[in-house]
């Protein structure tokens, strides 16, 4: 694209000379003549000055500042860059059909543009919506049901009846709808609780690599639209999280919790089941959330606390490390007194 078409697409002001060509995005510090950057702040001005870069995303506060000639002025460069990024990378699009090794069972049911790659089984009954692309070695269980524009990259597992819904994207080794980890302890051992409730993605949600969302024991697992869920984490059976929630990685969700909408699990955090985190609530990087959470809470630490509470005890412990001797040798005192 030339930078005049960049800053047609994103809405921008163009600066200095509109027909660079720019054949791909760069960090402003490693960028090359046919690549567009961005700077965001002042921060970066520096790096701004001496870039290699063929055009650049700035805010208008950047617009004379020292640089390469050719500069977009945006409200937002993040923004603009993400839309650009779109543009100048669209995403892959694999071949349509159906591979002659993918294998796929009775009533199966097609719909219009979809991709099946190598080696992937789709189980009796299953459902694929418009443009629907199955990576390589997929399996979609029988009776699974997938919405337009799904996409399941490579060794993806969509269990019997799983549901998920239109534009939802599982990256490799996601595991959606297996079986929940319930046990009834008895004298003999741990017997197995049939899980035979469903597990369902709305619209929109997003699952990174090695994730496992479990089904249902007998209610549903749910996940809310436009929730985006990073890698290994897991969210266990019967769970519902609501919509446009941040999972990030390593976090852990345990059974019969209720996440609110636009919720932030940071990464490797973990909820006790059975608790309530309230809507916009955060937690902190691991955290460990034993008890409910208020709508628009901050909490950290272990056990989950409101953040500032967290943060003034942390600040007490060191104050008082150094005075450890010091408190040792009173006590001391004191026995031999």
């Amino acid at each position: 694209m030339t930078a005049q078409a960049v800053a047609d697409l994103v809405g921008g002001r163009l600066s200095g000379p509109g027909g660079v060509v720019l054949r791909r995005v760069r960090a402003i510090d490693r960028a090359e003549s046919d690549a567009l950057a961005m700077c965001t702040g002042p921060r970066w001005a520096s790096a701004l000055a001496v870039t290699s870069a063929g055009a650049v995303l700035v805010t208008e506060s950047l617009a004379d500042a020292p640089g390469p000639p050719t500069r977009i002025i945006v409200d937002d460069p993040a923004r603009a860059m993400t839309a650009a990024a779109l543009a100048i990378h669209p995403p892959y699009s694999p071949p349509r059909g159906v591979a002659p090794t993918a294998r796929l069972g009775r009533g199966v049911v097609l719909g219009d543009a979809v991709a099946i790659g190598d080696y992937a089984v789709i189980g009796h009954g299953a459902v694929l919506g418009d443009r629907v692309v199955i990576g390589p070695h997929v399996v979609v269980e029988g009776g699974a049901v997938l919405g337009h524009d799904v996409r399941l990259d490579a060794h993806v597992v969509v269990h019997a009846g799983a549901v998920l819904g239109e534009r939802v994207w599982c990256q490799a080794h996601a595991v959606i709808g297996g079986a929940g980890f319930g046990f009834l302890p008895t004298a003999a051992g741990h017997h197995r609780v049939p899980q035979v409730g469903g597990c369902i993605l709305g619209d929109d949600v997003e699952v990174g690599s090695s994730s496992c969302i479990d089904r249902g024991s007998l209610d549903d697992t749910v996940i809310g639209r436009g929730t985006k869920i990073d890698n290994h984490v897991h969210v266990a059976h019967n769970v519902r999280i609501g919509e446009r929630c941040l999972l990030m990685a390593g976090v852990g969700v345990s059974g019969s919790t209720r996440v609110g909408d636009r919720v932030i699990l940071a990464g490797q955090s973990g909820v006790i089941g059975h608790v309530t985190i309230g809507d916009d609530a955060r937690v902190g990087a691991q955290a460990g959330v034993i008890s409910s959470v208020n709508p628009g809470a901050d909490v950290s630490g272990f056990p989950a606390r409101p953040h500032r509470e967290f943060l003034k005890g942390v600040a007490a412990l060191y104050r008082l490390a150094p005075l450890v001797r010091t408190l040792e040798a009173v006590a001391k005192e004191r026995e031999d007194a």
